[in-house]
């Protein structure tokens, strides 16, 4: 059978992960609220209504990239494209490239930072199988000037997030939204994830509290994580109502999990400190 993703790809491994999704998105819901064509997010009003649903429905769809055969895949892709097509064609004007390349980053970033927080460094070759892959999705849906190399999308990353991001009205409204769908304790827990994970101008920007605050939780994390005991910590991060789609993130649908890297093998670069 044919696949998008190969069934032993980092990609599978990253994306069958609950906690690596979640920190993933956590990430994503922070740039999110800083980037220049936001009120995009804002015109079919779904987003501030119900963002974690928002969330659910947009890993669903990344799941069925990540994880389907090349058919469905494609497919998948196809409906994102027509989805987006139909609100251009209501709102009467186009989502600029930029903001699509930006979102197709954004993916490519957190999906590398999200993993080696709480897992291990990449290797170079990983990332640059990690940029192929959303390179692809960007291609299949028409987007125009994508990098075709890793080495060349970490300047396009720094780019984007140094013109595109602003903190704007909508920023603070997505960030009230987010504490009231969360409520207090996991709002701030939000806020600390997103400190470790973003770039330091995007934490700059939201004025997210250091990494440093939390790392020492994730650190104790990683080594537990196994444990039944520390599934609180997943769970903690949403609300119950959210927990069995949380416990599902982590069934795998296809293929293995891919094997860990060799330490000899060269580490990834990320392009920004943190």
């Amino acid at each position: 059978m044919s696949y998008f993703v190969a069934p032993d790809s980092i990609v599978r491994r990253i994306w069958g992960s609950a906690d690596t999704v979640l920190f993933i998105f956590a990430g994503a819901a922070a740039e999110f609220a800083l980037n220049k064509a936001v009120d995009w997010l804002y015109f079919t009003g779904r987003l501030p209504a119900a963002p974690l649903d928002r969330l659910f429905s947009t890993v669903d769809y990344a799941r069925r990239i990540v994880f389907a055969d090349r058919a469905g895949a494609e497919k998948a892709i196809d409906t994102i494209a027509a989805i987006h097509g139909a609100v251009e064609a209501k709102r009467g004007r186009a989502i600029p490239d930029w903001a699509y390349r930006d979102v197709l980053f954004m993916l490519i970033g957190y999906s590398i930072r999200a993993f080696e927080v709480l897992e291990r460094p990449l290797t170079e070759t990983e990332c640059a199988e990690i940029m192929a892959v959303f390179t692809r999705v960007g291609q299949r849906m028409g987007i125009p000037g994508l990098p075709t190399t890793y080495a060349a999308w970490q300047p396009a990353r720094q780019q984007h997030l140094a013109e595109n991001l602003a903190v704007s009205v909508y920023s603070a409204d997505l960030y009230v939204q987010y504490r009231k769908h969360l409520g207090g304790p996991r709002y701030q827990l939000l806020r600390a994830v997103q400190g470790l994970v973003v770039p330091p101008g995007v934490r700059k920007l939201l004025a997210l509290p250091p990494g440093a605050l939390i790392q020492p939780a994730v650190a104790f994390y990683r080594r537990t994580k196994q444990w039944p005991a520390s599934q609180w910590a997943k769970n903690a991060m949403l609300p119950a109502q959210y927990q069995a789609r949380i416990h599902a993130l982590d069934a795998v649908p296809a293929g293995k999990p891919a094997v860990a890297a060799q330490p000899s093998l060269m580490r990834c670069p990320m392009g920004y400190s943190h």
